[in-house]
């Protein structure tokens, strides 16, 4: 699938407790985020960004 110079994305599977999912859908209902996809993207790249930052501290 062509990505448009992203990095490819890959398909993963994972299980949601049932109010994630429904505080997800609650966020894409009032359009902060176009899907689930794009939210759960935007909150791993955002714990990741944050995990990078925080091993730099203690290095």
């Amino acid at each position: 699938m062509p990505t448009g110079g992203r990095n490819e994305l890959k398909l993963i599977t994972l299980y949601l407790p049932e109010p994630y999912i429904k505080m997800l859908d609650q966020l894409v209902n009032e359009k902060y985020y176009p899907n689930r996809a794009e939210a759960i993207r935007v909150a791993i790249r955002d714990l990741l960004n944050e995990e990078v930052i925080r091993r730099k501290r203690v290095d």
